[in-house]
């Protein structure tokens, strides 16, 4: 009996698909006590905290993409700053590594990390998501829930371009994600930066969201923003993004008659709270002369709404290019040309 082609598949990815434990120094439990709460008594715990105890708080999945140990994963598996990060393959105590952050890229969702360890890794080889097909057969390789090592999924890539704003990270932040990719593979918590392959065992994307309350609606990062991010890290040693220096909300019918504007889109310019700049000093949007009160309302010839903001325009930008934009200052419509420098 001939056997399905993701056996071979899963051969190939499945070993070099880690699970990223996520710790943080905490107080060590001292034990419990009782106290009174709505009539009756409850256990509450006793902490010491002049000693910590290292606590497992978290996890997700990332794959190995050179010999070396270089690590792909999602921003938001690794955005707690203050948490210590470790790779386990299969498990194994021994397969156990420290990990190094290198690079976050937030704006798409990715993250490169390093295996601290001499040592040959199995890596996969990254294919090219922008020759993906409506319909292509796909499967979705991670640690489900954190605990189900090399959980293999199949499915088909369902869309393409998609977007949509996801709660990530620790603190639930909302995130504003496009250009995904939509599969039907089951992506499960813990899937997280885990690989989405094509019939060659490719990577073609990395899983980062699932929608809750559907069926077989997930989505994948195209590996092809990872590949761009890994070749700015080669070549500049760090990931660079265009950055034009604004604090802005974006209008709507609501804001507009909540505030008395004269439009019901585009980026107002303004701080969010005392202390801080509304236009950040020497940035672009400095340089151009743009300021506080401001109206974006379009970027070349872009229209600026919920849907578009003024940094998905620029997020499809490289650094040194001109963005034109309309403003609109004191009931006047001008242009304002803004050199995008690199964010610092």
């Amino acid at each position: 009996m001939e056997k399905s082609p993701v056996v071979q598949i899963a051969k190939k990815v499945c070993p070099a698909v880690v699970n990223i434990v996520i710790s943080k120094d905490m107080p060590k439990l001292r034990g419990f006590y009782t106290m009174p709460f709505g009539g009756q008594q409850v256990m509450v715990p006793k902490f010491d905290k002049r000693s910590k105890q290292r606590i497992k708080v978290g996890g997700g999945s990332g794959f190995i993409v050179s010999p070396d140990g270089v690590i792909l994963t999602n921003a938001h598996v690794v955005a707690d700053t203050k948490a210590q990060y470790t790779m386990v393959m299969d498990h194994d105590e021994a397969s156990k590594f420290p990990i190094k952050i290198i690079a976050r890229d937030p704006i798409h969702d990715i993250a490169i990390l390093k295996i601290q360890g001499k040592k040959q890794f199995p890596y996969i080889d990254l294919g090219d998501s922008s020759q993906l097909e409506l319909g292509e057969d796909v499967v979705a390789v991670g640690y489900a829930l954190g605990e189900f090592r090399n959980t293999v999924s199949t499915g088909v890539v369902s869309g393409l371009s998609r977007f949509i704003q996801a709660q990530t990270g620790m603190k639930r932040q909302v995130e504003r994600l496009r250009g995904l990719i939509q599969t039907d593979a089951a992506i499960n918590p813990g899937n997280s930066g885990g690989p989405l392959v094509n019939m060659d065992g490719q990577v073609i994307g990395i899983s980062t969201a699932v929608v809750f309350g559907a069926q077989n609606i997930g989505f994948a990062i195209p590996i092809n923003n990872a590949k761009k991010d890994l070749e700015e890290l080669k070549q500049y040693g760090h990931v660079r993004q265009p950055f034009i220096g604004i604090r802005y909300i974006i209008l709507d019918e609501v804001v507009q008659k909540q505030n008395q504007l004269p439009v019901d889109y585009g980026a107002m310019i303004i701080r969010e709270t005392l202390g801080e700049h509304a236009v950040v000093p020497k940035s672009s949007a400095d340089k151009a002369g743009l300021k506080e009160f401001d109206i974006i309302l379009e970027c070349n010839g872009e229209k600026i709404t919920v849907e578009n903001t003024v940094q998905d325009v620029i997020s499809k930008k490289q650094i040194g290019d001109t963005i034109k934009c309309k403003v609109l200052r004191n009931k006047k419509q001008t242009e304002i040309r803004i050199k995008l420098d690199e964010k610092k």
